[in-house]
């Protein structure tokens, strides 16, 4: 039998404008060199990253009963292997993104969901005491129930993300991780952070560096061991939910029995084929065209 991710997060709806540039501050006309609808959030990334490698994987995430809860329902239940758990958000997650051809983002939220304590959560708690790995996203509900999945003493993975090291938010995460992934984008140097990351008691601690691969350290009973990995050279064509690929394809493979070195080399492979379509994972181009 596979082993199964649990994976808990945010899903939303995007509206994704492509710019030559991201906007000045300041008042001004620019004009748009494309724009799409598309699923978004990074859960949703993740866990269409693990269905398509055949990994089973149950996302539990917050969708309103509007129209682009009913939509992003309809798309993500045709996704095989992805079992979706729902509960009540009030509104849904949208978001307007500004991409630019060279991977710049600006996201603008929309709306947010109204994350509060649910008597539906037992369905998350349970799932989790019976996952392979839990993948905690950044969100209100992970954080909430970040106890719950310690005691289940299910390996926790956690993605923070442009975390700046300081952020009260990201602690309980980042200190619950026993692996931690994160970009380069506000960081400053990531490698010291990353060998205090495993020095404090995380397994691995790895940060993706976009178009320069990824770098990682990693335990090794007292040991503590840098990796690096190269991107995979691809023609770009949006750059959203390549970290979330990275992520999702490292996991599988360590959930295969990869090394680390193996493990980082699958995830550049997966982010890869995400960098190629328009959308958050290739799986959306039959759905969503």
């Amino acid at each position: 039998m596979v082993s199964r991710v649990v994976v808990s997060g945010p899903v939303s709806w995007n509206r994704i404008v492509e710019v030559g540039h991201l906007p000045e501050p300041v008042p001004h006309m620019q004009f748009a060199l494309g724009d799409h609808e598309t699923v978004g959030g990074t859960s949703a990334g993740k866990a269409l990253g693990l269905a398509a490698l055949g990994r089973p994987v149950s996302l539990f995430t917050l969708l309103a009963g509007d129209a682009d809860g009913a939509h992003l329902r309809d798309v993500l239940t045709r996704v095989p292997g992805l079992d979706l758990d729902v509960v009540d958000g009030v509104r849904t997650e949208r978001h307007l993104n500004l991409m630019t051809p060279a991977g710049e983002r600006v996201s603008i939220y929309l709306s947010t969901p109204d994350d509060h304590p649910s008597s539906e959560d037992h369905r998350l708690v349970a799932a989790m005491a019976d996952a392979s790995v839990i993948v905690l996203d950044l969100s209100e509900r992970s954080r909430r129930l970040i106890p719950a999945a310690r005691a289940t003493g299910r390996p926790i993975w956690t993605d923070l993300h442009d975390y700046d090291g300081a952020s009260e938010f990201h602690r309980p995460f980042l200190e619950a991780a026993d692996a931690v992934f994160l970009n380069a984008d506000r960081i400053g140097a990531p490698m010291p952070f990353l060998r205090r990351v495993v020095a404090d008691g995380a397994r691995l601690a790895v940060c993706t560096l976009g178009a320069e691969g990824a770098i990682a350290v990693s335990s090794e009973g007292t040991t503590l061991r840098e990796h690096r990995v190269d991107a995979v050279p691809v023609d770009v064509v949006d750059a959203n939910g390549a970290g979330d690929a990275f992520m999702s394809g490292a996991l599988h493979a360590v959930l295969d029995g990869a090394r680390v070195d193996a493990a980082l080399e699958e995830g550049a492979r997966h982010a890869a084929s995400v960098l190629v379509t328009r959308h958050l994972h290739p799986t959306l181009d039959d759905v969503l065209g």
